[in-house]
């Protein structure tokens, strides 16, 4: 196998079946391995070799979770999903263990920690189901290769659907109603980090979960967050052109900009279904300027309300399918 092979592969690859197949899987891991180990890319050149070595932990580890790979005190015995810059293994009990996939990243595993142990010390308990709970946090040496990663272990809920998800389910976009509910539901969420001191910095659609069918939302992946000021630490590969200003050019990020970006994930939602209010509404959240921009999610959850009082009349419970 080519290295350029194997890299696709592990990149594609969603399940262990479609990675190491069902034939013959410890001859696929052997020959992943050979294809991507760093002795035999000596002559590449450096972004082969970082994808390489990137491709390499993946495969290592998914291949030693088959076979019930202990970390600490827990188990590595399925990868439930693939994140940014960590595979996510459900370790029982409702419980998933986060871990990075370079050691690197570490610093970032900590921001995550501390984003989630302010909110659960001074968030409202009301509102802590919008946000993950933390339930570990400790290191993990790798016993084949001495590396050290830091570990998160989150407690997690069934029926989760991104909003990736539900745009790949509406192509034409979704009915502001429907939106209505989630745009709310994400701004108690912010609200609640907010007055903890925290920004989450990455406000994307992968990482605003949904529960379709009681109206639920989880805003998740805490890892680029920013506590009581500074610059977000990094941008998620991929998705630049969802920044506002102030984070592409590493200057100090506040409410807004996660206000702004929540508002480019509901927009993004209905599409050109959006009706003008909204689209007005929008468009005072999406100012370029991040003094120019709300900053209160509490009080931005207000106005949001008089607009769609505005549009629907009183608030009912509109049921939402999400069959793909």
């Amino acid at each position: 196998m080519r290295t350029d092979e194997a890299i696709r592969l592990v990149a594609a690859a969603r399940t262990d079946e479609e990675l190491f197949g069902t034939a013959e899987p410890a001859r696929s891991y052997r020959e992943l391995v050979a294809a991507l180990h760093p002795d035999r890319l000596a002559a590449a050149d450096e972004r082969v070799r970082a994808e390489a070595a990137d491709a390499l932990v993946r495969v290592t580890t998914r291949w030693r979770a088959r076979r019930g790979y202990p970390l600490g005190d827990y188990a590595l015995t399925r990868l439930a999903h693939t994140g940014d810059l960590a595979d996510l293994y459900d370790v029982g009990a409702d419980r998933l263990l986060k871990l990075p996939r370079n050691p690197a990243d570490n610093d970032l595993m900590v921001r995550e920690a501390r984003a989630l142990r302010l909110m659960a010390e001074h968030g409202d308990p009301r509102y802590l189901p919008y946000v993950p709970r933390l339930v570990d946090s400790l290191p993990a040496r790798d016993p084949a290769t001495g590396v050290e990663r830091l570990v998160n272990v989150l407690a997690t809920a069934p029926g989760l659907r991104s909003l990736d998800e539900v745009r790949r389910a509406y192509p034409d976009g979704l009915d502001a109603r429907d939106v209505a509910w989630m745009w709310r539901r994400l701004l108690v969420a912010l609200g609640l980090a907010h007055r903890a001191g925290v920004v989450h910095g990455a406000v994307l659609p992968r990482h605003v979960l949904i529960e379709p069918d009681a109206h639920g939302v989880v805003l998740v992946d805490w890892c680029f967050s920013v506590v009581d000021g500074g610059a977000v630490p990094a941008l998620v590969p991929g998705h630049e052109e969802w920044y506002p200003p102030e984070v592409v050019a590493k200057r100090p990020c506040g409410p807004g900009t996660d206000l702004a970006m929540a508002t480019r994930c509901m927009t993004h939602l209905m599409g050109d279904r959006a009706p003008r209010a909204l689209r007005d509404f929008a468009a005072g959240c999406l100012r370029p300027a991040l003094n120019a921009r709300p900053d209160d999610a509490w009080r931005l959850l207000g106005e949001l309300d008089q607009v769609l009082d505005r549009l629907y009349g009183p608030r009912t419970f509109r049921p939402f399918t999400l069959t793909r």
